[in-house]
């Protein structure tokens, strides 16, 4: 088979002369190799540099660059070692075919790097690529040297030439799987891979060239003259290609360094924006985190206040107007506690839609937490504020399913306009609430304006609350009166209540009406009602000392107090301190202080009666009342309301009212005790329908310690008097508190406890 003038496959001929005295200068293989590595190395590169660019044309550019260093380094290794081979021969090159195997290199080269353009590259790929490249390697090398001219021809050995073949397709294969693998790698090891890689890329190509030169025979025709070399530029010829193509390869890989290292700094700058686009996001976060309530998405205090300062800022330059409304639901915390808190939140997100719904685009609504929510509007008139209320407070009451409930809840408001009220946020914002506090004060479900009576209110009861404090602690000012509890059966009194007032240095004696709701808003109740209960103990244990010993004292129990754990403790302490018979004491409870936690509440009030301290129910009828309840508590003594007994007899209802009390008590076994007793016929009715005891300015009015003994002494001298009728007390028994001043008083009087 002849190719070019290459003799492939063909027995060598059986005339003519063989060339034997052929070797190749050792220097030019060394420098042809060192040109291969350059050359694989800068591809390795360029293949690296190639998949990290994102652009297209930098793409392409990488490529044909990347081709021209492998097809460069390739040609120029086969073409120095052509130099270094030698023989005694004439040697010359032909121009075109050197040419052409040039650009056979540069298809070959080119299939490579467009191979690892691939997004991803499988077996098979590589397979079929490397074929190809082997192939156009092999072509090369024998177009090459095909152009090597001489007086001999060449002769080929078959199963080296195909084993030059296999080489080159295994070299290709293998440095396709190493530009792969090296492409997306990084760092000082990767570094030293790839040294490595390109020395074992430039071994293989090196191997394939000699391996085809091995199988190269040369044989000098017979009929051909043999022609020795005359000169030998092949040193010259060989530096001189190995320059260039280091020079190429060495500023590709410069190239490649630079491109890296400005890719490397984009990359950071990339990662500075994303870092700086993420901070961004987290401030957002942050800021929306910070200004907005994270349940209703409204704005929150901290926003209120930011949004709240501007818009007044715009209203003092415009002379304009501004409502500021509190809203407070109504009995918010029953939902929380009987439906939970999940139902709670899902709650409020429906109420904040009510107020967005009810409200302008342009108004501020904000959540201040829990169930308190705060809007500013701009208006003209005093009535838009009222009717922007109204319209609220009408959206409320449209039912919402919850829980698979029908709930229909209302709110209270309190309104203060800018600049009538106030021209500061906080002053604004405290008169709002405390006009609020009149709207929750006047039964709830209804709206409020803040006016100056409010803010000189709320001053005294600040006063207050801070002497009420002094008062306590220092045992300043607080006095105890005490209040005759008549017995119909036996004409006597049998009980004396405990009630608190107050001696003022500048207000004058005040009843608990002006200051208990002020020690239970700052939870001091509890240590008032323990302070009463023990200067009661200590009072009665004098009387007793002093020789009325048959007395009991009653004591107020708050609702607050009634929840302490250590209340049984207390009661034993106080009566131990005292020296005072458990029997001798009695405390007194509401209902509305009893329908808290039950189950707690009867569990400490078993505990008490089992001291022996006697229980009674007051005010009963005025609270939630629930006969359910009342047979399961340990009580002794039912106290009947006077809002009950003032209409008594003149009222039926009333009189039938307190009748089947009567009989509900007996058949409970209480005892009953009916409050406001002011008249002689409410006494005569209240003993002919079977009431145990009287209380009321019939008897006395509450009167300090120091008197307390005076009474008692005319009370008694007064039943010993009519002792032959106390006994039987009927209705129409003499008079026995016709010389009481207080017999005749009005029903309209202050509390009369706590």
């Amino acid at each position: 088979m002849e190719w070019l003038g290459l003799q492939l496959f063909a027995g060598l001929p059986s005339t003519g002369q063989i060339i034997l005295d052929c070797r190749h200068n050792p220097y030019l293989v060394l420098l042809a190799f060192a040109v291969a590595c350059a050359a694989c190395f800068a591809t390795l590169d360029m293949a690296e540099r190639q998949s990290h660019c994102e652009d297209r044309l930098a793409r392409r550019q990488w490529r044909i660059l990347g081709a021209c260093c492998l097809a460069g380094g390739i040609w120029a290794m086969h073409f120095i070692s052509m130099l270094a081979f030698q023989a005694p021969l004439e040697i010359h090159y032909d121009v075109p075919l050197t040419g052409l195997s040039l650009l056979i290199a540069l298809l070959a080269a080119w299939l490579a790097m467009d191979s690892l353009d691939r997004g991803e590259m499988r077996l098979h790929h590589y397979l079929r690529t490397a074929l190809f490249i082997g192939l156009g390697i092999g072509l090369m090398h024998y177009t090459g040297m095909a152009a090597l001219q001489t007086t001999a021809r060449q002769y080929y050995q078959g199963e080296l030439l195909l084993a030059s073949l296999a080489i080159a397709v295994a070299t290709s294969l293998v440095a396709l799987l190493l530009a792969g693998h090296f492409r997306q790698g990084g760092g000082t090891l990767n570094l030293m891979m790839k040294c490595g890689a390109s020395l074992l890329m430039a071994g293989g190509i090196i191997f394939t060239h000699f391996t085809g030169m091995a199988a190269m025979t040369l044989v000098i025709p017979s009929e051909t003259a043999l022609r020795l070399t005359s000169g030998d530029n092949s040193l010259q010829l060989a530096l001189t290609i190995a320059f260039i193509t280091l020079l190429i390869s060495g500023s590709s890989i410069s190239a490649a360094l630079a491109d890296k290292k400005l890719q490397s700094k984009e990359h950071d700058l990339r990662r500075v924006n994303v870092l700086l686009s993420q901070l961004d996001q987290a401030r957002a976060s942050l800021q929306q985190a910070a200004h907005y309530d994270a349940l209703t998405n409204l704005v929150n205090r901290r926003g209120f206040n930011q949004v709240f300062a501007e818009r007044l800022a715009e209203q003092a330059g415009s002379q304009g107007m501004l409502a500021v409304m509190f809203l407070d639901i109504d009995h918010f915390k029953r939902i929380n506690d009987s439906l939970g808190h999940a139902a709670g939140d899902e709650l409020l997100k429906v109420i904040a839609g009510h107020i967005k719904a009810a409200t302008r685009g342009l108004d501020l609504v904000a959540r201040f937490g829990g169930d308190e929510f705060c809007i500013v509007t701009t208006l003209n008139s005093r009535d838009e504020a009222r009717h922007l209320a109204q319209r609220i407070m009408q959206r409320m009451k449209e039912p919402i399913d919850l829980g698979g409930r029908r709930m229909v809840m209302t709110t209270s408001i309190g309104i203060s306009i800018y600049p009538d009220d106030g021209t500061s946020a906080e002053e604004l914002l405290k008169h709002a609430d405390l006009a609020l506090y009149q709207s929750k004060g006047c039964g709830r479900n209804s709206l409020n304006f803040f006016n100056s009576g409010l803010k000189t209110r709320a001053t005294l009861e600040l006063q207050l609350e801070e002497e009420l404090r002094v008062a306590l602690f220092e045992e300043r000012g607080l006095r105890v009166h005490y209040q005759p509890i008549f017995d119909l059966r036996s004409g006597r009194v049998a009980k004396l209540e405990a009630l608190v007032r107050w001696e003022h240095p500048q207000h004058g004696l005040l009843g608990p009406d002006r200051f208990i709701g002020i020690a239970e808003a700052n939870g001091l109740i509890t240590e008032l009602d323990l302070w009463v209960l023990r200067r009661a103990c200590e009072d009665l244990a004098r009387l007793n000392r002093l020789g009325h010993g048959g007395l009991k004292v009653t004591v107020n129990c708050s609702a607050l107090t009634l929840g302490r754990e250590e209340l049984a403790t207390e009661v034993e302490m106080a009566l131990f301190q005292a020296g005072l018979s458990p029997l001798q004491l009695e405390l007194e409870v509401t209902e509305n202080a009893l329908m808290g936690d039950i189950q707690h509440t009867i569990s400490l009030l078993k505990r008490i009666r089992a001291q022996g301290v006697a229980l009674s129910i007051d005010d009963f009828g005025t609270g939630y009342s629930s006969l359910a309840y009342l047979k399961r508590l340990p009580l002794d003594v039912l106290k009947v309301d006077r809002s009950f007994v003032q209409d008594v007899p003149a009222s039926q209802k009333d009189r039938e009212i307190v009748q089947a009390i009567i009989i509900m008590a007996h058949t409970l076994h209480l005892k009953v005790v009916t409050e406001g007793v002011e008249t002689q016929e409410q006494r005569e009715f209240l003993a002919a329908h079977g009431c145990d005891y009287l209380q009321g300015y019939l008897l006395s009015r509450p009167v300090p310690f120091a008197e307390l003994r005076a009474v008692l002494q005319r009370l008694d001298r007064q039943a010993c008097e009519l002792s032959p009728c106390a006994d039987t007390a009927l209705p129409g028994s003499p008079d026995l508190f016709a010389d009481n001043p207080g017999y005749h008083a009005s029903a309209s009087i202050a509390r009369r406890g706590h």
